[in-house]
C-alpha cells in the first residue's frame, strides 16, 4: 500500500514480536530464516526500511566469533553490498547511529537503514552503557523523525516499537530491571504522544500479549505471620544492575577463580563468599544484609545458572515485599490503550474498547489500515517451494540457544 515500515525493538529483531510483523516461519525459534527474510530474500522482498534493536549473531556467518546462525552466510554483506534488497545504511552502536543523523542533510535517519546493536538481547535499560547503545526512547524519537520526513518515498508509515524486555524481566523474576525498562517504555510513550499532538492523522495503540511472571506488590514470606500491607521500593531504588548481569559475573568468577591443586577448595570458598558479599549482593543489588545462607549458595561453583538468576531476584524481592508467581506467562488481563489525533478520531478507537482477546489487536490494525492480507497469503503460498521450510528445519541449525529461549518468551 505504498507506506514506510518501521521497527524498533529492544530484543534481538528476529524475537517473536518483530519477526511476527517482518517475516513468515512456521517457528518462532527459526531465527536464521526470519534474519534472511527480514533482509529481503524471499518472494515479499524488503518490507522494512527501518529496523533497530539487538541480535546481530543472526546476521553473521557461522565462520565468526559472536555468530549464532547455523550456516556461512554473510546478511551483514548482503545489507551493504546487496542492492537487490535496497538496504543503504547499517548501524552496529550509539555513535554510528549519531554520527549518521548528523551528516544526513535533513539530521535525520536515512533510509533504508538497519541498526544492530547487540549480538543478542539488547542489554536492561539498567545495564545499558549509552556509549553503545542507544536507550528505547532514543530509537523511537529518531525513528518517527525519520519516517516523518521521509514521507515522501511513502504514503505514510506504521511504526512497532516494543520495550521487548520488560518481559524478559519478568521472566527473571527481577523486579529491578522490571522496573526500569517500564519506566524506558514510559519515557517511549512520552515520545510518540508528543509526536501525535504535532502531526494530526496519526493513531497509537499500546499494549501487551500477556502479563508476565505474576508479579504482585505485597508477599507473605512467611505464612506463621501477620502479612504487612505495603511494600518496600527504596529496596530497588538501591540496587544497580540487572539479576542476568549479576549471573554473568558470577559465571565468569567461578569459570576464572574454581579451586585447583594449587588453591585449595577453603580459600576459594573464602574468596567466592567475599566476592559475593562486596561485588554482587552490595554493589549489585544493594544488599548489605545478606545471610550465612545466601552467601554461601551463591559462593558454590556447581549451581546452575537458572538457579542462580532466580535465587537472586528472590533475594531482592523478599526484602523489597513483592511477590511473583510464575517464571512464565500467566491469564491475568492486560491494558490496551489508544489515542489518536485522527479527525473525528473517536469512532476508530471505540472498535478497542471493552475486553479483547491479544489476537484482535492484529486484525484491527490490519482493518484500519485497509491490509489485503489474503493476496499476500496467495503469494507466500504459490512461490512455497522457492522459500519455505518445515517447523523441524530450525532443529539442525545448531546455534547455542540465549537464556531467555529457556523459559520460552
Amino acid at each position: 500500500m505504498g507506506m514506510l515500515t518501521g521497527m524498533v525493538v529492544t530484543s534481538r529483531v528476529t524475537h517473536a514480536t518483530p519477526a511476527a510483523f517482518s517475516a513468515h516461519v512456521v517457528h518462532r525459534d527459526m531465527e536464521d530464516d526470519i534474519a534472511v527474510q527480514q533482509i529481503g530474500d524471499y518472494p515479499l522482498g524488503r518490507q522494512v526500511d527501518l529496523m533497530l534493536g539487538g541480535g546481530r549473531c543472526f546476521f553473521l556467518p557461522n565462520t565468526t566469533d559472536g555468530s549464532c546462525r547455523g550456516d556461512d552466510r554473510d546478511l551483514i554483506q548482503d545489507i551493504k553490498k546487496n542492492k537487490q534488497y535496497g538496504w543503504k545504511h547499517l548501524v552496529q552502536n550509539r555513535a554510528e547511529f549519531k554520527k549518521l543523523i548528523k551528516e544526513n542533510d535533513d539530521k535525520v535517519l536515512p533510509l533504508p537503514i538497519v541498526g544492530l546493536f547487540h549480538t543478542d538481547h539488547m542489554n536492561f535499560e539498567i545495564d545499558r552503557d549509552p556509549k553503545v547503545e542507544p536507550s528505547l526512547s532514543e530509537m523511537a524519537y529518531e525513528a518517527l523523525r525519520s519516517l516523518k520526513e521521509n514521507r515522501g518515498l511513502g504514503q505514510g508509515f506504521f511504526l512497532m516499537i516494543e520495550g521487548s524486555r520488560i518481559d524478559m524481566a519478568a521472566h527473571d523474576n527481577d523486579p529491578v530491571a522490571h522496573l526500569h525498562d517500564i519506566l524506558e517504555y514510559h519515557k517511549t510513550v512520552k515520545v510518540v504522544r508528543e509526536f501525535i499532538k504535532k502531526n494530526p492523522g496519526t493513531v497509537l495503540i499500546s499494549t501487551s500479549d500477556h502479563e508476565t511472571g505474576g508479579f504482585t506488590l505485597g508477599m507473605q514470606s512467611d505464612p506463621n505471620t501477620y502479612p504487612e500491607y505495603l511494600w518496600r521500593p527504596e529496596v530497588i531504588d538501591r540496587a544497580n544492575a540487572s539479576t542476568e548481569m549479576l549471573t554473568q559475573n558470577l559465571i565468569a568468577f567461578h569459570i576464572a577463580n574454581r579451586p585447583s591443586a594449587d588453591w585449595g577448595q577453603e580459600s576459594y570458598h573464602q574468596r567466592a563468599a567475599q566476592f559475593v558479599r562486596k561485588e554482587i549482593l552490595k554493589e549489585g543489588l544493594g544488599i548489605t544484609d545478606a545471610t550465612n545462607e545466601e552467601i554461601k549458595f551463591l559462593s558454590n561453583p556447581d549451581i546452575v545458572p537458572n538457579d542462580m538468576l532466580r535465587f537472586l531476584g528472590l533475594a531482592i524481592s523478599r526484602r523489597a515485599n513483592l511477590g511473583w508467581t510464575t517464571m512464565g506467562h500467566t491469564g491475568v488481563d492486560v491494558n490496551l490503550y489508544a489515542e489518536s489525533s485522527v479527525e473525528n478520531g473517536h469512532w476508530i478507537l471505540d472498535r478497542l474498547k471493552g475486553n479483547r482477546e491479544n489476537t484482535e489487536i492484529g486484525d484491527y490494525m490490519a482493518w484500519y489500515l485497509d491490509l489485503d492480507l489474503e493476496s499476500i497469503t496467495e503469494k507466500l503460498v504459490k512461490t512455497a517451494d522457492k522459500w519455505f521450510k518445515p517447523k523441524n528445519a530450525f532443529a539442525a541449525s545448531g546455534r547455542a540457544a540465549s537464556q531467555h529461549e529457556m523459559t520460552g518468551h
